[in-house]
């Protein structure tokens, strides 16, 4: 029997950099399919894993995370976003990939997860090294190309390929996947 997690890989961004602005204006086209997918594993109570960098506060507190990236690009997408207290995971991460010094490959194996759908940004960064790290550890991988959103659309459409072609991730649209 599959058991899958959804990943949201840094979401709570405070596009405060030289692309921020066209990150942020690619994120909001991804929200909503992520939401719709949440939503489903809210209720069948299916783990959902934000994995966030840390913003220099070191601390796992998406609460000071999100104030701490609330500005007038981020604060409609964060609130929309934002995950569900006492329901979702939340783990802070040091570098790009979601693996890398963190405990999400204990927390995956004490779920017993063995697929995991990964969602967020940037796509050709964060996400493709975490689908990378996780198809290391032999996790199969859904990657829906409405879940991943890059600075540039090309470097996203390059990330998706990758991770077809490489790393045997499953990247038709969330419409098209039984999730």
């Amino acid at each position: 029997m599959v058991k899958a997690a959804l990943l949201i890989i840094d979401m709570i961004n405070d596009f405060n950099f030289d692309a921020g602005e066209a990150l942020a204006r690619n994120t909001e086209e991804i929200i909503d399919p992520i939401l719709k997918v949440k939503k489903s594993f809210n209720e069948k109570d299916m783990p959902v894993i934000y994995i966030n960098d840390h913003y220099n506060l070191w601390q796992a507190d998406f609460e000071k995370i999100m104030e701490f990236c609330s500005n007038e690009t981020s604060d409609e997408l964060i609130k929309k976003i934002a995950p569900e207290k006492n329901q979702d995971y939340f783990l802070i991460k040091p570098k790009h990939s979601a693996f890398y010094g963190t405990a999400l490959h204990t927390l995956l194996q004490q779920l017993k997860v063995d697929t995991l759908i990964l969602s967020g940004i940037a796509g050709n960064i964060c996400v493709l090294f975490t689908a990378n790290d996780a198809y290391m550890r032999e996790y199969n991988l859904i990657i829906p190309e409405d879940f991943i959103a890059s600075n540039d659309e090309q470097d996203n459409k390059y990330a998706l390929t990758m991770m077809k072609n490489v790393l045997s991730a499953d990247t038709r649209p969330s419409r098209e996947l039984d999730l």
